[in-house]
Formats: structure tokens, sequence, C-alpha cells
């Protein structure tokens, strides 16, 4: 079965830098997009970036310039490098494939931004 762990995520000032990682398993990493998504309280789930099977990457505007989507498919694992937190940014991280084929979620993790 597919499942996805994400970390990384913690407490950081605005400014501040974070590395989210997601281990993956029960599916050939490699022959996947994979996507960062997060959800804010209140909010609907969005996309935030991904990367595709051949290193392509795409990113929302809002996080343009901040983050960096990276894959080790050796490892299975996709990270995201987020630098200049803003507390806008505060939400639970999630990792899927891309789009989502179903409707696992993995425990996702918590990212605060605040001062």
């Amino acid at each position: 079965q597919v499942q996805l762990v994400e970390s990384g995520g913690g407490l950081v000032q605005p400014g501040g830098s974070l590395r989210l990682s997601c281990v993956a398993s029960g599916f050939r990493m490699a022959y996947w997009n994979i996507g960062w998504f997060r959800q804010a309280p209140g909010k609907d789930r969005e996309a935030v970036s991904c990367v595709g099977t051949s290193d392509g990457v795409y990113y929302i505007d809002s996080v343009k310039g901040r983050f960096t989507i990276t894959r080790d498919n050796g490892r299975s694992t996709v990270y995201l490098q987020m630098n200049s937190l803003k507390p806008e940014d505060t939400a639970v991280y999630y990792c899927n494939r891309s789009p989502p084929p179903g409707d696992y979620w993995g425990p996702g993790t918590q990212v605060t931004v605040s001062s």
C-alpha cells in the first residue's frame, strides 16, 4: 500500500528556514510527479510545488524564489527547502503524487511561522 511520511516541520520566526522531507513507499517514486501541498486552518488544500519525473519544477507564485523542491529517487524522498518563511506559510504540509490519484494523504507536518 502507498504510504507517505512527512517530516521537518516546526515553529520558526518570520524569515527563518525549514527543510521538509517526504519518504514514500508502496510505489516507485521515479515514475510519478510528486507535489507538496498545504492546508491552513479554514482553507482548502492547495498545491505549493511539484517536481516532475524529469526534474521539471513548478511553484505557486507566492513561494517562488523562497522554496526549492528536489527529489532523490534512490531514497524515495522528496524535499522542500523553505527559506524566508512568512506567517502566511503557516499550514500543515503534505506530499503526494501529483495530481493525487485518490483519497490517501499522509499525516502531514505542521509548519508554524510566528514571532
